[in-house]
């Protein structure tokens, strides 16, 4: 009879001492807290673009995508994969003048979506540009401008002038005139050349497909831990595979002459 009540009184007990065991992972009883995993504001992320922007055809409010080249860590663990999608917006934009001003436009930073769908609103700017390219950044402002041109302005009036007095002279020397006839047509040639500058636009700001782009957070952006599973996410190809920055106008030559019928 005694060990009929004995046994099951040392059943209970051996269980509630089990759940207790269980309670005591932490001091109040509950379960432990799992801590998130946070991209800490100033963090850098090297970018690509998928698609790609010119002031020439760009206005503000005018999307732009691109995906991130490298994997960024936090606590030794990858938050934000290689391949996860990142949207901006253009908020600002400026063609170049005919006379002077340079092309430009602003680019904001607003979403990112890791490769297996989880999204995150946030605020970065650009803080570096792809070396190759011409275009130049304000970091303190996160404008991209294009590159000046007032030597290339400079060459194509004195190309023309130079073109107009060799054929001055040739006609100058036919009519027993060569030194009048080079002083005209290096004055014609001249002219032509500056109406040409002032006919025509500086460079356009451009930033083509597979340019490299850094941006930098302003607000920290946070990730539970299961947010962070991409066992099943799906492996794919770059899509922002592309020729990258132009070259530079200044590097083209004859090519980028800006005469009156351009």
């Amino acid at each position: 009879m005694c060990l009929r009540v004995i046994c099951p009184m040392v059943c209970l007990a051996l269980g509630l001492a089990a759940q207790g065991v269980a309670q005591d992972d932490k001091p109040d009883g509950k379960a432990p807290d799992v801590k998130p995993f946070v991209v800490e504001t100033g963090t850098h992320i090297p970018l690509s673009l998928i698609n790609s922007v010119s002031t020439k055809n760009s206005v503000p409010g005018d999307r732009v995508y691109l995906e991130t080249v490298f994997p960024i860590l936090v606590d030794g663990k990858i938050v934000i994969p290689p391949g996860s999608y990142v949207a901006g917006t253009i908020t600002e934009i400026q063609r170049p003048g005919k006379v002077k001003g340079r092309g430009e436009f602003h680019l904001r930073f607003d979403s990112l979506t890791l490769p297996n769908g989880t999204t995150r609103d946030f605020r970065a700017r650009v803080s570096g540009i792809d070396g190759r390219a011409s275009e130049e950044l304000d970091r303190k402002e996160g404008t991209i401008k294009s590159e000046g041109n007032k030597a290339g302005d400079a060459r194509t009036v004195a190309e023309t002038a130079a073109a107009g007095a060799s054929v001055g002279a040739l006609a100058g020397g036919i009519s027993g005139a060569a030194g009048m006839g080079a002083g005209i047509g290096a004055a014609a040639g001249a002219a032509a050349g500056l109406m040409g500058v002032l006919l025509t636009r500086g460079p356009e700001a451009v930033l083509a497909k597979g340019t490299t782009l850094e941006m930098v957070l302003d607000r920290s952006v946070q990730f539970e831990t299961s947010e962070l599973d991409f066992s099943n996410s799906p492996m794919r190809k770059g899509a922002s595979d592309g020729p990258g920055p132009l070259p530079s106008r200044k590097s083209q030559g004859a090519a980028t002459r800006r005469w009156p019928l351009e």
